[in-house]
């Protein structure tokens, strides 16, 4: 009886949102995505997609699990132990029955993601936006017709997991207060850790520690920030003990994300350490030479962006709704200063920018310059720039566009927390 009234609410809601155009054009458009990627990649892209190294990871696993950085795939497997056991089950459903359901699934996520992105944006929205809900349907519709998307399918990649576990916490941390849910919400970005380590640099950005410019207090809440990062540490904790089993999986995995030559290979990334990597290649220097510049060149930049952002988090004007800011430092360093940031990963990102277009102000300077001009770049142009590379590599080996809009978006989070009260 429950279950038939769900139904019920779920089909009723649905023909509301059907009475909007621009949603009807994202629903088809979004299908389209799900249906053409599983034609490309089970007819022409059968080995040129992400889906085919994490199958073969799980067949590794059921194998044996030293070689799970040593087998040679057609990509590196770059996460942590653990995430490698979420393939053995697609490995033995078979290549084909594996990506149809892969997909299905990150089809799903996609629903998931667009329910959760919605309550977190009415949750969230400033005073002087709109009270409807046409605004809120426009941007989710924007999100579902983003080209990432359809990359993301095509390629049976995992970020929509990620992203659903991002706006899960976040939804937690901003909307339920106590000592559980901080828990709860920690646990899911440790897990989102697990699955793909790209939010890795969120965690400085969760504690709640704010220095006051005017009173010249620090206020540092220890006990929370301490369930907060207990949370994280819980779940991944798990690779910890994989790593004291099998020794040989620490060094491979720092080997495949750090020191090996992959790291250094020219490619279409858009993270600022690849375009100088690119440049060192593009003036001359051997690959031996960048082996030796590519960690320090790393932690560098990294250090850089980190250093300006928790910065300016600690001492941010306003604390309202503050992880949400946070979030967005930690994931736009990441894509900025990690060796391969790749078009896909831009999922984990634009729901993010979406929703800080509903906490700034409804005519924020911020949003109209930056934030808007950013998730439309993203989501419909990033695509252009990659094919641009491909084109140019030869002789400008650079895809710097994403990389512009990233430091637009850094630009606003520290001009936010400087700026006192509804910036505009």
């Amino acid at each position: 009886m429950k279950s038939q009234k769900f139904l019920s609410k779920l089909k009723e809601r649905f023909r509301e949102l059907w009475n909007y155009k621009v949603f009807k054009y994202a629903v088809i458009i979004h299908g389209g995505y799900f249906i053409f990627s599983l034609f490309l990649t089970l007819i022409f892209f059968r080995k040129q997609n992400d889906f085919r190294v994490y199958y073969e990871v799980g067949g590794v696993v059921l194998k044996d699990i030293n070689n799970l950085y040593t087998t040679p795939y057609n990509w590196p497997f770059r996460y942590l132990p653990i995430a490698s056991l979420f393939f053995v089950p697609f490995n033995l459903m078979g290549f084909d029955l594996g990506f149809i359901v892969f997909n299905s699934l990150n089809l799903i996520l996609n629903i998931l993601i667009c329910v959760v992105l919605y309550k977190i944006i009415i949750f969230i929205r400033a005073e002087d936006h709109e009270k409807e809900e046409k605004r809120v349907v426009l941007y989710i519709s924007i999100y579902l017709m983003s080209l990432p998307n359809f990359f993301n399918y095509i390629l049976g990649q995992i970020n929509l997991y990620v992203t659903l576990l991002i706006l899960l916490s976040l939804y937690i941390y901003l909307k339920y207060d106590g000592m559980k849910w901080e828990l709860i919400a920690s646990i899911l970005l440790g897990i989102s850790i697990i699955i793909k380590p790209i939010t890795i640099f969120m965690i400085p950005f969760i504690l709640i520690i704010h220095y006051d410019l005017i009173s010249r207090k620090l206020k540092f809440d220890v006990a929370r920030s301490f369930i907060r990062l207990i949370g994280i540490v819980l779940p991944l904790s798990l690779n910890l003990i994989m790593f004291l089993i099998l020794p040989n999986l620490l060094d491979g995995f720092i080997e495949a994300n750090f020191t090996s030559s992959e790291p250094s290979q020219i490619n279409h990334s858009f993270s600022i350490t690849k375009l100088i990597i690119n440049f060192l290649y593009f003036i001359g220097f051997a690959e031996d030479q960048v082996l030796l510049l590519q960690m320090p060149l790393f932690f560098f930049i990294a250090i850089i962006f980190i250093f300006i952002g928790f910065t300016s988090f600690i001492i941010r004007r306003t604390t309202k709704h503050s992880v949400l800011y946070g979030y967005c430092f930690g994931i736009s360093i990441m894509f900025l200063c990690y060796f391969d940031s790749w078009d896909h990963h831009l999922l984990n990102l634009t729901p993010l920018l979406i929703i800080i277009i509903f906490n700034l102000p409804r005519q924020s300077n911020l949003t109209k310059n930056f934030i808007k001009p950013s998730l439309f770049f993203l989501s419909f142009f990033d695509l252009a720039f990659m094919g641009l590379f491909f084109i140019t590599e030869g002789f400008f080996p650079f895809n710097f566009g994403s990389t512009i809009f990233l430091i637009f978006i850094f630009y606003v989070l520290v001009k936010y927390s400087f700026t006192k009260n509804n910036p505009l």
